[in-house]
């Protein structure tokens, strides 16, 4: 660097100088080389990347329509198909109970006053109400007819009730000797130019179909003798206590109402076809839309000509849910899934339009063409102005910048002395730099050292900083792992938990998501002969889950210790957890208390999980029993106690839904089909043993997945009085 007079040579003046006049000679260069460069190139780069963009469109759209098709028509096929077989589940229901109520009247006639019944009457439009009608050629003073349906009129009220209550047309009782007792709210139906109808039961296909099989069945739908609509009939069989036939009970499902539940559901291009258990459609207006061959619509579709079809109905008929397949139908290609209705062994079938799916595809398409076209016509227009606009501001820019950077380059040097000697002076004892009014230039280089300044201020807080978190989360580190120990010390935890009682085994854990966790579980005896047994689950995770945890855990057991029954428990321990909860939690509950005596386990479930049992020598199983409202949700709330017959050899498991519900990396459920078959790998496994092989399914499952939810199981198995007297 040279000083001559007042002008320096190699200075950072005259560098920034040079710099900013080459800075600017090479912009204005590359700018012109640049423009023609790029005015020539822009027609065929536009033309080319246009054709690329829309190949890209093209095949991106078309794969996340393929997706977003299959996904959709999928899970709305499953769930339409679920509700379907809750409605057929239903009406199985009805009919179940209105044949036990028959077959009590059966099994002691005697012990029932004839109820007085009459025949349809018009005036009775809009009432629900009992009537009977008469086969042709029947004697309605037949002195068994009398006597049956007078004994059959005391379930009048409660047919009579179950119609509205549960949203269905008609209940009706038929017998042999050619009568028919039935419920409706359309009496003058029955009418024709003002004359009562004759009805024989006998020649239905619900009463033939019910006693030709024995037992519960669904027809495959039939126009309803009364109203004409198309509909299937669900019926069963009564025998009297000589095992001869003394009635069919029936109640209709319209199918009209399922088609109105499935048709809300379908879009543009979607169709929705049932078929019945022989593989046949059941042809009813919804299924007329379906593009399928008119030949076929009678027939097997197992046996169809297209093969997408036929494999997806023999599919589902097996009971197995089937994915989404691309084929073709009546006329086109098609999107085809299909679901299985379990309560008749029917088939929900799904097809949506494959040609629907490519219209997103074009429209983008069409649509990026002519935003390109019309870009390249507004950039030619822009680029003539845009050149002379630039070639004059870089004049002006270029004497402009020459000026200032003489300027500059003075204002510069000295302020950036002072902060380059100021920084070197900070050390361990003085770790902060500071403004002073020598810095207040007014521009970058000022900006320079505030901001040296805030950050070493912020250090210098920063570090303080640090030195409180760390402190603060050692503190809430120290509080967790005490809360983890206490809540673990609140379960039972000692195994073998009873060593002095032979006539079982009891095995359990709990294994939080978080540091503590929401579920818990808790056996004790009541008294020599009664076991309690108790697993739950608290809405929530954390803290404030596993607080409502601790709180639930204590009324419950105090409840129970008091010798209630498990109905009573809930029932209490709801009151008590509703009455005081501002939080609005509640918590899912299964009780038992199981009679070491004799085996009889007494329960109540309050939405909780259904548990499993396994018999002697047999494998685990499902028991759906009757769920009653979750704890702390209402008040007042009544539960229902049902019991179990076990046998020496037994065993019980019951858990939370963190264990069906663990979630791998790909985003799939665990379900209750892997976890029954991870109890069935080893049967005859101590409860200890089942649980760690429930463990390892698991985890074998997960893998490196973060956990979900609580995990919590409980197994027992029961040995009987006789293991006590062994041991003896």
């Amino acid at each position: 660097m040279r000083r001559i007079k007042n002008l320096v040579i190699g200075g950072i003046e005259n560098k920034v100088f040079n710099l900013i006049l080459f800075t600017v000679l090479l912009l204005t260069a590359a700018y012109m080389a640049v423009s023609i460069h790029h005015s020539n190139m822009l027609t065929d780069l536009a033309s080319e990347s246009n054709a690329q963009q829309q190949a890209a469109i093209g095949e991106i759209t078309g794969q996340v329509m393929d997706a977003v098709v299959e996904k959709t028509l999928e899970r709305s096929t499953r769930v339409e198909a679920d509700i379907a077989n809750a409605m057929f589940d239903g009406a199985a229901q009805r009919v179940r109970f209105v044949a036990d109520r028959v077959t009590s009247l059966l099994a002691d006639p005697d012990a029932y006053d004839p109820v007085p019944y009459e025949s349809p009457d018009p005036a009775d439009d809009g009432q629900w109400k009992a009537k009977v009608l008469y086969a042709e050629g029947v004697d309605p003073s037949d002195p068994a007819i009398v006597e049956k349906l007078g004994l059959f009129s005391n379930l009048s009220e409660t047919l009579v009730s179950l119609c509205p209550a549960a949203d269905v047309a008609t209940v009706y009782i038929g017998i042999p000797e050619g009568a028919h007792l039935s419920v409706s709210a359309t009496s003058s139906t029955w009418f024709r130019d003002g004359k009562l109808r004759s009805f024989d039961p006998r020649q239905r296909g619900w009463y033939q179909k019910a006693v030709r099989e024995g037992g519960l069945v669904f027809t495959d739908g039939e126009p309803d003798a009364n109203t004409g609509a198309y509909c299937v009939e669900c019926a069963m069989p009564v025998y009297g206590p000589d095992g001869s036939l003394q009635a069919v009970v029936g109640t209709d499902m319209f199918l009209a109402e399922m088609e109105e539940v499935l048709a809300s559901s379908t879009v543009e291009g979607e169709y929705r076809l049932l078929v019945n258990q022989n593989g046949c459609a059941v042809l009813t207006p919804l299924a007329e839309a379906f593009p399928l061959p008119e030949a076929e619509r009678g027939s097997d579709l197992r046996l169809s000509s297209l093969p997408v079809l036929a494999k997806a109905v023999e599919t589902a008929l097996k009971g197995e849910r089937t994915g989404v397949e691309q084929g073709a139908l009546q006329n086109g290609q098609y999107y085809l899934t299909s679901s299985p209705i379990r309560a008749t062994g029917w088939v929900l079938v799904s097809a949506f339009d494959a040609e629907l799916s490519k219209q997103p595809e074009a429209m983008l398409t069409a649509s990026s063409a002519r935003i390109q076209e019309e870009a390249v016509q507004v950039y030619q227009e822009n680029t003539g102005n845009s050149k002379r606009t630039v070639i004059v501001l870089l004049i002006l820019v270029t004497l402009l910048t020459l000026a200032s950077a003489l300027i500059l380059g003075k204002r510069i040097v000295k302020p950036l002395n002072t902060i380059t000697r100021r920084i070197s002076e900070l050390n361990e004892d003085n770790l902060e730099f500071k403004m002073d009014d020598s810095l207040r230039t007014g521009d970058e280089v000022e900006e320079l050292a505030e901001a040296f300044a805030s950050i070493s201020h912020k250090t210098v807080e920063y570090m303080g900083t640090i030195q409180q978190v760390t402190a603060e989360k050692e503190r809430i580190s120290t509080e967790l792992s005490l809360a983890t120990k206490i809540q673990a010390a609140m379960l039972p935890h000692i195994f073998p938990a009873f060593p002095d009682r032979p006539e079982f085994d009891i095995y359990a854990s709990m294994d939080p998501a978080k540091e503590v966790g929401g579920d818990f579980y808790d056996y004790f005896l009541v008294d020599d002969d009664h076991l309690c047994m108790v697993i739950a689950d608290v809405s929530g995770k954390g803290v404030p889950a596993a607080l409502f945890m601790m709180a639930s855990k204590i009324i419950l057991q105090s409840v129970a210790m008091l010798g209630r029954s498990p109905a009573e428990i809930l029932a209490k321990t709801n009151d008590a957890i509703f009455s005081n909860n501002e939080p609005q939690m509640f918590v899912t509950v299964w009780v038992g208390i199981l009679e070491l005596s004799t085996g009889k386990l007494t329960a109540a479930n309050a939405g909780h999980e259904y548990p499993m049992i396994r018999r002697p020598g047999g494998s685990y199983e499902l028991c759906k029993d009757k769920h009653g409202f979750v704890i702390g949700g209402m008040e007042g709330m009544r539960y229902k106690e049902y019991s179990l017959q076990l046998e020496p050899g037994a065993r019980l498991f019951v858990y939370t839904d963190g264990v069906p519900e663990a979630t791998n990396a790909k985003e799939e459920l665990f379900g209750m089909e892997r976890l029954v078959k991870a109890l069935n790998t080893a049967p005859e496994a101590e409860p200890l043993a089942a649980l760690k092989n429930v463990r390892a399914a698991v985890d074998d499952f997960v893998q490196d997945a973060e956990q979900f939810d609580d995990m919590t199981m409980l197994c027992l198995e029961y040995r009987g009085p006789q293991a006590a007297e062994k041991e003896d």
